[in-house]
């Protein structure tokens, strides 16, 4: 799930960001409405969380932008305004929710992790789908043109945080913490390099390479692209 947050406060926009990042999310942060529109005009977010207040416009704004061009996007207002009528117009311009600051980051955590749950449920699961490798995290089934591919429990939690986080470099650190904070359980340097080495031999060819070694970093997901 990709989320941009748009926040002119720089901590906050960071605090977020991090800890969004931290359990599992693709994010970007924003403190702009400038910078907002720049990212939303490159690529398509699950959702935004939105400052009414920004230096050069306001979220409302955005919020219009959005709903228009893609209506299914959910939206979160984050503001210090609790005004009832900025939060009817909040959620007369398709909000979700509407936060007061401040607030216990836990709190709005939990929030987002029930919007977009409800959101992936609403699309009909928990999948990957680039035409080529079909990955259902829900029901743990995996299909490679079409032919089905057996893959591990670590396997699917892996390909699962690689996925969400498409075309971004995870370093291994990022990758144990995140692999080690889904089932408790401690994955190691060796654990990883493995289960990377056996994806990659039940869903790359010849044709298509998915997972990209940046060497002295650590992976990015790729997504079928050209050998």
């Amino acid at each position: 799930m990709r989320i941009l947050v748009v926040e002119d406060d720089q901590l906050l926009n960071k605090t977020l960001s991090y800890n969004l990042s931290a359990v599992g999310y693709s994010v970007d942060g924003a403190m702009s409405k400038a910078v907002a529109i720049r990212f939303l005009e490159k690529q398509d977010y699950d959702l935004i969380v939105l400052d009414v207040n920004l230096p050069d416009g306001n979220g409302f704004d955005i919020c219009h932008e959005v709903k228009e061009r893609r209506p299914d996007t959910a939206v979160i207002f984050l503001t210090a305004n609790d005004m009832e009528s900025d939060m009817l117009k909040g959620f007369e311009l398709g909000a979700d929710d509407y936060v007061t600051k401040p607030f216990p980051i836990s709190v709005f955590q939990k929030k987002v992790s029930a919007l977009l749950n409800r959101i992936s449920a609403q699309s009909g699961g928990d999948f990957y789908d680039d035409g080529n490798l079909y990955i259902n995290f829900s029901e743990l089934s995996a299909c490679l043109a079409g032919q089905p591919i057996t893959l591990t429990s670590l396997e699917y939690r892996l390909l699962k945080v690689l996925t969400r986080n498409s075309q971004t470099v995870l370093t291994r650190q990022v990758l144990l913490e995140k692999l080690w904070d889904v089932d408790e359980n401690y994955v190691d340097e060796h654990a990883l390099t493995t289960t990377i080495s056996r994806i990659r031999s039940k869903i790359e060819t010849n044709q298509h390479s998915y997972i990209k070694t940046v060497y002295g970093m650590g992976y990015m997901w790729i997504g079928g692209a050209q050998k």
